[in-house]
């Protein structure tokens, strides 16, 4: 497992620049960095990652929702690559929720997200996919695709007060079970 690539945490400039749109679909190097991101996700049990986590200026990336120690309630879906994601539409109704980031650990944030998305991505092999994400998936997503943007969750946590530490949000679980 070490040659995974590094997580890039909140100081780095890759962060906070928009990523470049994916050129070449379908080629192996592609493909490659799409198994980086999984593997890297999978290993910081993640529900989530895009390229600019890992140091790639890339409109890329995976949704993953599965029960981890960081999300226990999560529901279960195989990891999907986006490439070249688009927000096309989304509910109205907006949700708060915990967010926690690869690149910001230790930190969650109650984090306002749209409780419905629809979105448009091309498949690894090329294909143009729609979908209509919803309630946990969806914040995945919206979460995700802010990392192509250049944002993170901790700008769009309402006040100060709405952000704990890893282990007080693990101690406010514990709590709600």
């Amino acid at each position: 497992m070490s040659d995974l690539p590094a997580l890039c945490l909140l100081d780095h400039p890759i962060l906070r620049q928009v990523a470049r749109p994916v050129e070449v679909v379908g080629d192996r190097s592609l493909q490659t960095t799409i198994e980086q991101l999984t593997l890297t996700m999978q290993a910081a049990n993640g529900v989530g990652i895009a390229a600019p986590q890992i140091g790639l200026s890339y409109q890329l990336l995976i949704v993953a929702s599965r029960p981890n120690p960081r999300y226990p309630h999560a529901p279960e879906m195989s990891p999907t690559p986006m490439i070249n994601p688009r927000l096309i539409a989304t509910s109205s109704e907006v949700e708060k929720g915990w967010e926690g980031c690869l690149s910001i650990p230790k930190i969650r944030g109650l984090v306002p997200r749209y409780s419905e998305v629809e979105v448009e991505y091309t498949t690894p092999t090329g294909q143009i996919q729609q979908q209509i994400l919803t309630g946990f998936v969806a914040r995945i997503f919206q979460h995700e695709f802010d990392h192509l943007n250049g944002l993170l969750f901790i700008d769009r946590v309402e006040n100060s007060q709405e952000l704990l530490s890893e282990q007080d949000y693990q101690l406010l679980l514990q709590s709600q079970s």
